[in-house]
């Protein structure tokens, strides 16, 4: 697992599986987020056995689903709730992190400038203009 810094209460990552959690702990990590749905691909592990590792370990578990063409208003005020809300640093993942990026990038729309937004994704290696209409 190999975590990308967007802000410094937050990084994304790919798919972590339960035996990331540990890791994850020990890396300062006090939250995360799961915006990948239980069942998107094969072998994936779901919700639940990454937040009974999370609990295990003291971190809190959110669950915010997004299917990759679906980011919608809602999906976006729940990560904003979620950012304002956990414990920090957190630590949020989809299936490549770039869902999570979205979600981010568009969840600080009118809170940061659009060019700022763009540079700390890009910075994190994740490509959001696709979405700057939206910022």
């Amino acid at each position: 697992m190999t975590p990308k810094k967007l802000t410094d209460d937050l990084s994304v990552s790919p798919q972590i599986l339960p035996s990331d959690v540990a890791q994850a702990a020990a890396m300062g990590f006090k939250s995360i987020i799961a915006n990948r749905p239980d069942g998107e691909g094969p072998g994936q592990p779901t919700f639940s056995q990454i937040e009974q590792e999370a609990e295990a370990h003291g971190l809190v578990a959110r669950y915010i689903p997004v299917e990759t063409s679906r980011l919608n208003e809602a999906s976006i005020v729940d990560f904003g709730l979620a950012l304002a809300e956990l414990p920090k640093p957190i630590l949020a993942y989809c299936r490549s992190g770039t869902r999570s990026t979205m979600l981010w990038a568009l969840s600080e729309a009118g809170h940061l400038p659009m060019d700022d937004i763009l540079s700390k994704a890009s910075a994190a290696g994740y490509d959001v203009s696709g979405i700057a209409g939206r910022l």
